[in-house]
């Protein structure tokens, strides 16, 4: 069994996987300073009996970077996953030189589509692989390239986030950072998507990163996931069903070969599209997802 956790860090993004082998990951660090104290013990807790500990960072701005500082101080970060740019600031904060320091050095691995390493998606005699498969970027593609210059100047680096796909038992997740709808338009005929069960919706849920009708109709998401980020910029993708992280607080997704069961950090936050398997593992439990 795995399990993925959505933190509730305000207006940003922070993941974990505890994966079903000896590994262990965390997606973004976007961390309150009232909150470090607690969500960096959290991830040394979870983390501790495992082998192989890695962070991936979807792209460098502030609501994904917040923090990346104190959690290296405190949870030394061994394996840095990116993908390969040059992203300026005009006034770099201390968590985005962290993260050029972290992503010039020996301890990073540039993602891009079809990537593969020990352990992110190949295991061995040693340990299992963390079931990380990565879907883009395609380096050479010209509109990502474009893209990579203009970090260089200094413009948002939304567009270069990669989309990851995580696979546990017969469950799929799919993370795509903050890619823009415009771009992702330009580049969806590269990618090779899928159906997944939990969608992050991209950009907190944001309109601006609304994934198009022809990309969910493939992907065709048993849950989607609306980040947080101020109510009146959010898209809810009423046609799906969703849970909205504004309102829900934490989100643990427990994984079993057969269901999904999903708590919460808000104990009055309820959907009505999940089954009542009656579990008790976490706090506030809202229901399971079958698979």
């Amino acid at each position: 069994m795995s399990i993925v956790k959505s933190l509730a860090v305000g207006e940003g993004d922070m993941f974990y996987i505890k994966h079903n082998t000896d590994n262990f990951t965390v997606i973004d660090c976007c961390i309150d300073e009232n909150l470090e104290s607690y969500i960096i013990n959290e991830i040394k807790l979870e983390s501790k009996d495992m082998g192989i500990s890695r962070f991936i960072s979807t792209h460098p701005d502030e609501d994904h970077i917040q923090s990346l500082k104190t959690l290296n101080n405190e949870w030394p970060i061994i394996n840095f996953y990116c993908v390969e740019n040059e992203a300026a600031k005009e006034k770099p904060s201390e968590s985005f030189d962290e993260y050029c320091k972290l992503r010039d050095s020996e301890k990073s691995f540039y993602l891009y589509k079809g990537c593969s390493r020990k352990w992110l998606n190949r295991g061995d005699n040693e340990r299992g692989g963390a079931g990380l498969n990565v879907l883009w970027p395609i380096t050479n593609n010209k509109y990502f390239k474009e893209q990579l210059e203009l970090v260089k100047e200094g413009v948002s680096p939304n567009n270069i986030s990669p989309i990851i796909m995580y696979e546990a038992d017969n469950a799929k997740f799919l993370w795509m950072g903050d890619i823009e709808t415009t771009f992702l338009k330009k580049v969806k005929d590269n990618i090779d998507f899928e159906e997944v069960d939990v969608l992050f919706a991209p950009h907190h849920g944001r309109e601006s990163g609304k994934v198009p009708s022809d990309i969910l109709e493939i992907l065709n998401p048993k849950v989607v996931v609306i980040g947080e980020a101020p109510s009146e910029h959010l898209n809810y993708y009423s046609k799906y069903n969703t849970i909205t992280q504004n309102s829900a607080g934490d989100i643990i997704f427990d994984i079993h070969k057969k269901r999904i069961d999903i708590y919460v950090g808000n104990s009055n936050y309820s959907v009505d599209f999940l089954k009542d398997k009656n579990k008790e593992k976490f706090a506030s439990y809202i229901g399971s997802l079958e698979l």
